[in-house]
């Protein structure tokens, strides 16, 4: 072949390969109107490909989005003889604490957790834009772990709210809040993203964690310290549940986030609004908690172990022995379920349960009532319940469970009626407060307002359990 022919193939081969990376690159040194129609068509493709929906679903919910900072007063305990001499009584210090919420009402009504703002003195808000309110605490319900302020902003942003009740296993959902927000420069929230992991879950009460979380949404959304109150959305932008709690040996995200129903919420949200408190719904009966019966995780029903005389279980035909399989609407697998149910309750609601007695089905009508009042005064309570703080030898002595609390070393019949509580049982919480020693019951009790019911969580026979109670 002669260097001619040579020269125009190698010459045909540049053509194509310099056409080709023009057509592909878009180079700008080559405007011919192809190459800049298929560049423009491609930047396009991109843009488009980068709004996905969890783009959309934050646009959505970002600016109803705000951070909550809290100031609490905490008594400060000597954690030795050495630092006790120099501890003055009675010595206090102002801690601050952060979370979330999410805007509800454009008048400025907000939906955060109630531990993000137990006992606090002062509640800052700082909205997305950055603007910061003062805020008044409407009102808190412990049980639901639910609070809500109201800030003094009009025409705010709102979050758009959808439902939890068709929740798909494995859908894309989206966590808000402001995780370590006084380490950040700004106050628009932080985003991850995760799949709805469960439905349902209830969670135990745990010496980190004391309370319940009953019928939970589950993620794998990363929910750190600080997104505590915040919303968790779906692809559509709606909030489907607020983010309140983390499994997690470190205290970090592990994968393992629950968040409360958004149903829950509002129903506990506009009570609070309309009336300042919320009503607790009682049907008088107990059942059997964990080390009460076997296998309880997976037990079918739930064994009925004491009736409230004169009580709403009482009137419907309900007797000890009896065992629960289900109630409105939901099986009842172990007394968590039982729980889960009665949290949602109004009082006056209709309870239809399918019983077993004797091996016979049937079926009873439970209407709810109000939680009957404690008929005593606080300071004759704690006159007739003598109390001990748990102590490494007390723990040995007793076989306790739990590192701290409060023993309870002898209380009158009266007391023991009126509570359901025992002798030799160690309260280690009210409501979602840690009681760490008998003075810290007292102090707890004594700030409890007159006629809000509370909930006392404590170990029983290596077990936890709780009850609900409420003074005049």
């Amino acid at each position: 072949m002669s260097r001619r022919m040579q020269r125009q193939r190698l010459s045909r081969a540049a053509s194509i390969l310099l056409a080709t990376i023009v057509a592909t690159a878009g180079c700008s040194d080559f405007p011919d109107d192809l190459s800049v129609s298929r560049q423009g068509a491609m930047q396009r493709s991109i843009d488009e490909s980068r709004r996905t929906a969890i783009v959309n679903a934050v646009e959505i919910a970002a600016s109803a989005v705000v951070s909550v900072n809290a100031t609490v007063r905490q008594r400060i305990t000597p954690r030795s003889r050495f630092d006790a001499l120099f501890l003055p009584p009675g010595a206090e210090r102002q801690v601050r604490s952060s979370g979330t919420g999410l805007i509800v009402l454009p008048d400025g009504v907000i939906v955060t957790n109630q531990h993000v703002v137990a006992g606090a003195e002062r509640v800052v808000v700082t909205l997305a834009d950055g603007r910061e309110f003062e805020a008044q605490l409407l009102g808190e319900d412990p049980l639901t772990d639910i609070a809500v302020l109201r800030i003094p902003g009009r025409d705010l942003p709102v979050s758009r709210l959808g439902s939890s009740e068709d929740l798909m296993i494995g859908e894309w959902v989206v966590a808000l809040g402001n995780p370590y927000a006084y380490l950040l420069g700004n106050a628009e929230p932080t985003v991850t993203v995760g799949v709805v992991s469960a439905t349902g879950r209830n969670i135990l009460p745990s010496e980190d964690q004391v309370g319940l979380y009953l019928d939970m949404i589950q993620t794998d959304a990363a929910i750190n310290p600080g997104n505590s109150g915040g919303p968790l959305v779906n692809a559509s932008g709606e909030v489907i549940g607020i983010n309140s709690s983390i499994l997690s040996n470190s205290g970090g995200n592990v994968g393992l986030g629950f968040a409360i129903p958004i149903e829950r919420a509002v129903r506990v949200a506009d009570e609070i609004v309309r009336t300042g408190t919320v009503r607790r719904a009682w049907l008088g009966l107990e059942v059997a908690g964990p080390g009460q019966a076997g296998d309880w995780r997976s037990a079918n029903g739930v064994q009925v172990t004491s009736v409230a005389p004169d009580g709403p279980a009482a009137a419907a035909g309900v007797r000890p022995g009896d065992v629960l399989t289900s109630a409105a609407g939901h099986p009842l697998r172990n007394y968590l379920d039982w729980e889960a149910v009665k949290l949602d309750l109004h009082v006056g609601d209709v309870v239809t349960t399918s019983t077993r007695r004797d091996g016979e089905p049937r079926d009873v009508r439970i209407v709810s009532a109000d939680l009957p009042t404690v008929t005593a005064a606080k300071v004759t309570v704690l006159r007739d319940l003598e109390l001990v703080t748990v102590t490494p030898a007390i723990r040995a002595e007793r076989e306790v469970r739990s590192d701290q609390g409060a023993l309870i070393y002898r209380l009158s019949d009266a007391v023991s009626r009126a509570t359901g509580l025992r002798t030799g049982d160690v309260i280690i919480a009210i409501n979602r407060t840690a009681v760490r020693s008998a003075q810290e019951f007292a102090d707890l009790v004594n700030a409890l307002p007159p006629g809000r019911p509370f909930r006392v969580t404590f170990e029983r026979g290596n077990a936890y359990s709780w009850v609900d109670l409420s003074f005049r």
